[in-house]
């Protein structure tokens, strides 16, 4: 009988209520209930108790080593969803076993004009068009001296909208000085299509010059006594075989520890939502349950093709424990989570974390 009353609360009730927040959550638009529940998170977690019994139904402890960092589990937040590092605290208790903070910019910028931000409930996917708005490197930097010491941290960067592709690897450069210290690893963004021209650095010159200008300062870090932080490249799935083949090679000529496949995607085949809706919605990044399979063979083609030298991170679509393994299987180690997140709850995190 006890076992039966602690099944249903750990597995039925919190989804249940998680349907019925969720139902509510989408009478706002997308942008304010992102807010709004991350507000609401932080001032439930400062409810006596209330954090420690959030924490004991969905926190799995299933230790994994990846680059040389013991993480929690293999389930993590990808960047965007706490970009200034301010809930790290909050979110931890939902049972990830690391953060993505960012897309971090070393100037503070607004963003796009809003609605930026849109989802597609058919399709179980969101929209965005953010923009790479953040705090700024300085606040953020600021804020993680106080991030919590349990929790494996990564540090999304990228360039201000402002500055040209041609200077871009000063912002870049400059991100990564301020950041070493307060993050446990670094994510390269050059695959937002919501930054203009952004995604021209993926091409072999400008990426290779950017991710050789990070290793050279990573080895000069290491030299003065610091230790050594990972780099990955986080990458688009829009890009074709030959493309992928250039970025394999990037990654091996500059020695940089792996890449996180995928971002969102531009394209607009497959969906169930209405195509005048689509339309009307205009430019933007797709990600969620519709970006699954692609990003799969993404990271399969990545860990084929270069014999499971490169190691992944698989990002994109991940909906169940299923699609999660499908990315498992097809050469990721770590997994992250956005969408999947929004639509299915901290419950997909935990049964996730499990079952990997």
């Amino acid at each position: 009988m006890l076992n039966s009353l602690r099944g249903l609360f750990s597995h039925q009730i919190p989804y249940i209520l998680y349907n019925f927040i969720l139902r509510f959550l989408f009478l706002m638009s997308a942008e304010s209930a992102h807010h709004f529940s991350l507000n609401s998170l932080r001032i439930f977690c400062k409810i006596p108790f209330f954090r420690k019994i959030l924490s004991s139904i969905y926190v799995v402890k299933n230790e994994y080593e990846f680059l040389g960092i013991r993480f929690k589990n293999r389930v993590g937040l990808a960047a965007g969803f706490d970009k200034n590092a301010k809930y790290l605290s909050e979110l931890s208790v939902l049972g990830f076993g690391f953060i993505e903070i960012g897309t971090v910019t070393p100037k503070p910028q607004t963003g796009n004009d809003k609605p930026r931000l849109f989802r597609l409930i058919k399709d179980e996917s969101i929209i965005n068009r953010m923009g790479f708005n953040n705090d700024g490197l300085d606040v953020i930097a600021k804020r993680l001296l106080t991030r919590p010491i349990d929790l494996v941290v990564g540090g999304n960067i990228g360039k201000n909208k402002i500055t040209p592709n041609e200077e871009a690897v000063n912002d870049y450069k400059i991100c990564f000085d301020k950041l070493y210290d307060v993050v446990d690893y670094f994510v390269v963004n050059v695959s937002s299509p919501n930054t203009p021209n952004l995604r021209e650095l993926q091409d072999k010159k400008p990426l290779g010059e950017i991710l050789t200008a990070l290793m050279v300062m990573r080895k000069s870090f290491i030299s003065n006594g610091k230790i050594c932080k990972p780099i990955l490249l986080k990458i688009a799935p829009d890009l074709s075989n030959e493309q992928l083949n250039d970025v394999i090679e990037i990654v091996n000529e500059s020695g940089i520890d792996g890449i996180v496949a995928t971002n969102t995607t531009i394209s607009r085949e497959r969906l169930l939502t209405n195509k005048q809706q689509v339309e009307s919605i205009g430019a933007g990044g797709l990600s969620g349950k519709i970006l699954s399979q692609r990003a799969t063979e993404v990271i399969a083609y990545i860990h084929q093709k270069s014999n499971g030298s490169i190691p992944i991170i698989g990002v994109g679509g991940i909906h169940s424990a299923e699609t999660a393994q499908e990315k498992i299987n097809a050469g990721a180690s770590l997994l992250q989570l956005y969408s999947g997140f929004i639509y299915g709850g901290p419950q997909l995190i935990k049964n996730i974390a499990k079952s990997i």
